[in-house]
């Protein structure tokens, strides 16, 4: 009669393979997760915000020994912030000093005391202070901010009763509108590089915009601004209807600066009206006046950061685990059982 263990079946040995996809499955979900927590995830765009271009107002002045300035009156029409430089020529004997009240609209009164003129630029600072002796030449620079509204700032001589011998000036600003500065970048991928541009929330009308536009790669685009305000293009087609503010055309590996003049507040696109591109994404959207909507906020990474990595590395734990126990399941022979009694 044959042994009752010869007659048992082999034990089954069982398949790492269910164990091991489990396992891998588990690392491969902890890596993803300790990576985001290492590096973070960026989802804002980038947003090109417009900067004032200011401009320089030059003038030559004579100072003479009548004592006066020759010419009394200095007049320009600027935009944005405004740097000032006046050539100061002294063609007499005498020495007279350029000296810019920092207020203005504000006249000084003629009989002041040389004594009250003293206290007056003491207490309030002057835009520029310039000595010039006989017979020599010096420069006056000074800056001013942004201008918004006509401006008018005098100008004297504070040696003691020059001023009040008439030796006293003007300087009038007035603005022509700032003009803003943008500059865009467009690529291979058929975009715009920002694909937002921002005028700032100051333009309250109309605006001029000199934009700088480079071409990064080797294909031809153009930079084509819509005439029609807060409204989405659905082709380049609404060209041909409504004239663009600007169509600009950038050669390959090369730049051109797009200037043109919105009507006013708004939201105006642009687009590339090369065949294809357009509707391959190359378009964006220049907020003037409005504020540039928010982007959708990215994870807190000092939140989840420690939660995430432990996690992460617990997953990773089981998952080798199991792969370590997968690997030698079945290949252990199971411990023999005793031998069954015949009945």
């Amino acid at each position: 009669m044959p042994d009752a263990l010869s007659s048992r079946p082999a034990a089954r040995r069982h398949s790492p393979a269910p164990w091991l996809l489990a396992a891998l499955l588990l690392a491969a979900a902890a890596v993803p997760g300790g990576l985001a927590a290492a590096h973070g995830v960026r989802l804002a765009p980038r947003v090109g915000v417009a900067t004032p271009l200011g401009s320089t107002a030059a003038f030559s002045v004579n100072l003479t020994d009548a004592p006066a300035y020759a010419p009394r009156y200095l007049n320009a029409t600027v935009s944005g912030a405004v740097n000032v430089s006046v050539h100061l020529h002294n063609v007499g004997t005498i020495a007279h000093t350029f000296t810019v009240s920092n207020q203005s609209g504000v006249a000084l009164n003629r009989s002041w005391t040389p004594k009250q003129l003293d206290t007056y630029f003491a207490t309030n600072v002057s835009l520029a202070n310039v000595n010039v002796s006989g017979g020599l030449s010096a420069w006056a620079n000074f800056s001013l901010p942004t201008s918004t509204a006509f401006r008018s700032f005098e100008f004297v001589s504070t040696i003691p009763y020059q001023f009040q011998a008439g030796m006293w000036g003007f300087l009038n600003l007035t603005p022509a509108g700032p003009t803003l500065v943008l500059s865009e970048n467009t690529t291979n991928g058929l975009q715009f590089v920002p694909n937002v541009l921002s005028g700032g929330p100051s333009v309250h009308g109309s605006a001029t915009f000199d934009v700088h536009v480079f071409n990064l790669g080797a294909l031809s685009h153009t930079f084509t601004v819509s005439s029609q305000v807060n409204v989405t293009l659905t082709s380049t087609g609404n060209f041909s209807k409504f004239a663009p503010l600007v169509n600009a055309s950038v050669p390959a590996s090369g730049s051109v600066w797009a200037n043109f003049t919105v009507p006013g507040v708004g939201v105006y696109e642009y687009a590339c009206t090369v065949p294809g591109h357009f509707a391959g994404g190359m378009y964006g959207f220049l907020y003037v006046g409005v504020p540039v909507p928010p982007p959708p906020p990215s994870p807190s990474t000092s939140i989840v950061e420690v939660p995430i990595l432990v996690g992460s590395a617990l997953l990773l734990g089981i998952g080798l685990s199991l792969a370590f126990a997968s690997a030698y399941a079945g290949r252990l022979p199971k411990k023999p059982e005793p031998p069954h009694p015949h009945a």
